[in-house]
């Protein structure tokens, strides 16, 4: 038996032991089959463990996760987990199982070659560990390693057993698990914007009148993310930033967004007046001044800062893993940071609602204004 630890600091190693990372590294470059049992895992370590299964030719990968059917999952890692169980199973190579039918806590790697299993890592330490972040920078893990046959094979009969479907299913086929939402950090720093606790959310929920105006997210479905015929929504509302950029030697921000509302909702009484300001509280927690302006009153914005709304948006679901913010729109030729309708799919949310309140609060003029809640929720309006 050999002792490893996930974080040389600050007891350091001693001869003889090892770091989790560099023995897990050293397994799976010798490994043609991985099965791994944890109770947490993190999105990096998801996307770490992609890489190294395609960086040594993996041809069986299994990971099965134990504690979050019951707790609920980070929705990040979550949707994350699925896009890589449907990479694997399209690929014939492997799968995602969530242990569904009690809390699994255990920590177990096993590596095959040939199809017996050589070695094997059993311990405290979560995929987690195979990725040094900050969140664990200073986290101490303890495992042991073997290369013992009768203990690998023990190992291995208990993971199998973990894989029946008594005890697990493919993440693709779970119903029931909750998705914990990410916190969206694109807001943190804005001046005009304020995070509110959830008693203040709560609150404002109770004073909610009976206006409301549901207003749709339009966008492309991925396969048509290179239409631009005007039809699609490729260069416009929540991806106006793939539009022709104002300048030509800087590409428009990807946060940017022009929400464009149609006559039918405009036009319907109670619809906030042009260009009169408002507060907005979103259903997650933030407060920022908001107005319609533009012919027809058609463009519902931040005031002050056309990017607030798109930080909202965007950020919630690149917090929810299911895009990469771009920083140079204009070099995204394949557009993968398009917000499309199977984003918003996945997300299980693709429009606005904005519900008037009967509260007011004051402006930094000494002004009242109308209070109305935002929240981002799914309608059937865009099926």
């Amino acid at each position: 038996m050999k002792l490893l630890y996930s974080n040389i600091l600050p007891l350091g190693t001693t001869e003889g032991q090892d770091t989790f990372i560099d023995c897990f590294n050293e397994q799976i470059a010798k490994s043609d089959r991985v099965e791994i049992a944890v109770g947490y895992v993190s999105r990096a370590a998801l996307e770490e463990l992609d890489l190294l299964v395609e960086k040594h030719n993996i041809s069986s990968i299994c990971l099965t996760i134990g504690m979050y059917f019951i707790e609920g999952m980070p929705e990040g890692s979550y949707n994350c987990a699925l896009k890589l169980n449907r990479k694997w199973k399209e690929a014939g190579i492997g799968e995602i199982r969530i242990v569904k039918a009690f809390k699994y806590h255990g920590k177990l790697y096993c590596f095959y070659h040939e199809g017996k299993p050589f070695s094997a890592i059993i311990g405290s330490a979560n995929l987690g560990a195979i990725k040094m972040e900050a969140s664990n920078r200073r986290q101490y893990e303890i495992s042991s390693f073997t290369d013992d046959s009768a203990e690998c094979r023990k190992i291995a009969e208990f993971i199998e057993r973990l894989k029946e479907e008594n005890c697990s299913s493919n993440i693709a086929y779970i119903k029931g698990m909750s998705l914990i939402r990410e916190l969206n950090t694109s807001l943190s720093g804005i001046d005009t914007v304020t995070q509110l606790p959830p008693t203040a959310v709560q609150l404002y929920e109770k004073h909610k009148t009976g206006v409301s105006f549901v207003l749709p997210l339009k966008v492309p479905a991925y396969d048509e993310r290179h239409m631009d015929d005007g039809k699609h929504y490729t260069k416009s509302n929540i991806n106006v930033c793939y539009a022709a950029p104002r300048s030509k030697r800087k590409s428009r921000d990807w946060y940017e967004t022009q929400l464009t509302v149609s006559k039918e909702i405009t036009r319907t009484a109670g619809y906030p007046e042009k260009n009169k300001a408002f507060f907005v509280v979103t259903d997650d927690g933030y407060w920022f001044k908001a107005h319609t302006t533009s012919d027809g009153n058609k463009q519902f914005s931040a005031v002050g800062d056309e990017l607030i709304l798109g930080r909202w948006i965007k950020g919630r679901l690149a917090a929810a893993g299911l895009v990469t913010p771009v920083n140079d729109t204009q070099a995204d030729t394949d557009r993968k940071g398009m917000i499309t309708k199977e984003m918003l799919r996945e997300y299980g949310c693709d429009s606005l609602v904005l519900s008037k309140t009967d509260q007011k609060a004051l402006d930094e003029d000494g002004s009242e204004l109308d209070v109305w809640m935002l929240s981002f929720e799914t309608t059937a309006l865009n099926e």
